[in-house]
């Protein structure tokens, strides 16, 4: 089981994120979390997916790929540093890739495909790695990143934006 990360293993800008994780079995939460998240998502409407709760923010729709975007891209660094790529990695900008993700011409129902398809190459992806891949250390982004506070990432990061969903845009679990 991996243990929860320590400062200094990750950005400060994600304490956030880690803070939110439960204590236990990290590797375990995140498929958990994709059918809460399902669940979730499912009981909104093709009309809600495209709400965005204030002028100038996000869609649901496009929130949830902001979601897998970033989920897809924190795996890339754990597969970098598991592989023991020594570079250091760039970081991305979430509003680019926010605006040129498509969004408004896919249906939720497809979104939520996208997020659960990603979910499930995550938790793919982890399950190889041994405890010389969760060892790794780099630099992404200009911060120091670990392979093993990765998964705690994502999962904050998946908390995080499901209160949102919650608490701003009304979404309820069934």
């Amino acid at each position: 089981m991996l243990t929860r990360p320590a400062a200094g293993d990750y950005s400060d800008y994600f304490q956030g994120y880690v803070d939110r994780v439960p204590d236990g079995d990290v590797l375990a939460l995140l498929p958990a979390q994709c059918e809460r998240m399902q669940a979730l998502l499912r009981t909104a409407s093709e009309e809600q997916g495209n709400h965005c709760y204030e002028p100038g923010k996000w869609s649901v729709k496009r929130l949830v790929l902001h979601i897998a975007d970033g989920e897809r891209m924190f795996c890339y660094r754990a597969m970098c540093l598991a592989r023991g790529d020594e570079q250091p990695m760039p970081g991305f900008d979430e509003n680019a890739y926010a605006a040129n993700d498509g969004s408004d011409n896919r249906t939720l129902a497809s979104i939520i495909d996208d997020y659960a398809s990603v979910r499930t190459a995550t938790s793919t992806l982890f399950a190889g790695f041994d405890n010389q891949a969760w060892a790794k250390r780099g630099v992404a982004n200009g911060n120091p990143v670990t392979t093993a506070s990765l998964p705690w990432i994502i999962a904050g990061h998946d908390l995080h934006h499901c209160a949102i969903l919650q608490e701003r845009y009304g979404l309820t679990m069934p």
